[in-house]
């Protein structure tokens, strides 16, 4: 391992730029995650369980697009690096499928669907090749664990200010540019996103530098190396944490405004109840690196998550009073932020971790698997919930007290499973990363 000292330290902007990428990969799949089951269903009135087999047959083809991007971007080498040449060239590609994905045509409904389909499956496939090459920049850039934690408080930042703009502007500016027509008003917003996404993109692509490089060859058999990454205990462990996480996640952002609307009777939560979760995310970007640089990462996370899974059991006893569920609510999602920053850490551990049993690194086949997993559990998520509307016979028009007792329940016990399922995850990381890093950092700060 050899590092190019000619490369400058990393500096505020590099950070800005950095943390800002996540908007670039992330706006444009947090608003399909949180509104495009609503278009689908309530704008253009395609069948709630055909969209779920959409998003779900979708997402499983990504096991095989996923793991291919992350062996090309360990395969490339380039005058740009490993990574960067995909954030150049997927930028404007991914910004026109965003606009198109909210411009279904009206064509007989067989169609509709294939069209739904087509555009949410080219979103996955743009969004790999810009989130894998993403999540393998950064142990490129550093190997300082206090290093990384700043780095993934940055992207923390740009998470939630995408989930703001995905989710609490959506609405309001779909009024704004649609004057009541909610399928001209998706489209303007898709293509303001769009271009937002090009903008942070090009930054991230300008500005951030790969300072460590594998040595390893360009080409290695790709049995082996998956093999090697299934036996790599911290990826597995992080692999099963983002997975639940994003389950979890999924189905929060797709039932929020089902939940606000038919079961609380207050629209309005839906701008304040998922704005929260990004407003939370850009809290704990600030207050969990000095926390999890103090317990480490398995108790901190472990930590956050009981106490995340207590406030969710808590919240459906505090429905009469808005004040307090809002309350519970926003500590809650606090909780499980912190557990986001803990995650971008963790990924960037599994290289090291990969490293010593192997010899390699593997930053782009390692990237992709949890790119994989995040995917799959948004779509999971997502569509659990849309199969789940269609078993209990949801109709926009004409809800059942049934099926608003099944999103009310849905919305509260996913949560507490899903969290406890995260807390048995997280007891697995291996104390043998820890010990590795902490001995690294001792001789790192060691007087010579």
């Amino acid at each position: 391992m050899s590092e190019d000292r000619s490369a400058r330290p990393i500096g505020l902007g590099e950070r800005l730029s950095y943390g800002f990428g996540d908007l670039g990969t992330s706006l444009a799949y947090n608003t399909a995650s949180g509104f495009l089951l609503f278009y689908y269903t309530n704008v253009v009135h395609l069948p709630a369980a055909a969209i779920g087999t959409v998003f779900l047959i979708a997402r499983v083809l990504d096991a095989i697009i996923d793991i291919a991007v992350g062996i090309a971007v360990d395969r490339t080498r380039s005058r740009w690096g490993r990574t960067r040449p995909y954030f150049l060239f997927t930028a404007i590609p991914y910004a026109i499928v965003t606009v198109l994905l909210f411009r279904v045509p009206h064509w007989p409904l067989f169609a509709e669907l294939v069209y739904a389909f087509l555009t949410f499956k080219a979103l996955g496939i743009l969004m790999s090749f810009q989130a894998i090459p993403y999540t393998a920049l950064m142990p490129m850039m550093t190997r300082d664990t206090g290093e990384r934690l700043r780095l993934a408080g940055m992207r923390s930042i740009g998470t939630s200010v995408s989930v703001v703009l995905g989710t609490a502007a959506t609405m309001p500016l779909v009024g704004l540019f649609g004057g009541g027509d909610a399928q001209r008003g998706f489209g303007a917003v898709a293509v303001l996103f769009a271009g937002i996404g090009i903008i942070a993109t090009f930054a991230l692509f300008r500005n951030c530098r790969e300072r460590f490089h594998d040595p390893a060859t360009a080409r290695f058999a790709i049995l082996p190396a998956v093999g090697e990454m299934l036996r790599n205990r911290a990826w597995l462990v992080c692999f099963g944490f983002c997975l639940v996480y994003f389950v979890r996640f999924g189905i929060m952002m797709s039932a929020t405004p089902y939940f606000a609307i038919e079961v609380m009777h207050r629209p309005w939560l839906i701008s304040v109840m998922l704005p929260a979760v990004s407003g939370m995310l850009l809290l704990s970007s600030f207050v969990a690196p000095p926390i999890l640089a103090r317990t480490g990462l398995r108790g901190g996370s472990l930590a956050v998550l009981v106490l995340a899974a207590l406030l969710f059991a808590l919240l459906p006893l505090t429905e009469a009073s808005i004040p307090a569920f809002l309350t519970v609510y926003v500590l809650a999602c606090l909780a499980t932020s912190i557990t986001i920053t803990a995650a971008f850490t963790m990924i960037a551990e599994t290289v090291d971790f990969h490293e010593s049993r192997f010899g390699v690194r593997r930053e782009g086949l390692l990237a992709s698997g949890i790119s994989l997993s995040t995917k799959l559990g948004m779509a999971i998520g997502t569509a659990g919930f849309a199969f789940m509307l269609g078993a209990v016979g949801y109709a926009p028009a004409a809800v059942s007290e049934g099926a608003r007792a099944a999103i009310r329940w849905s919305y509260y016990g996913s949560a507490v499973v899903l969290l406890t399922a995260q807390c048995v995850v997280v007891l697995l990381w291996p104390k043998r990363a820890q010990r590795q890093r902490a001995a690294e950092a001792d001789l790192t700060t060691a007087p010579t």
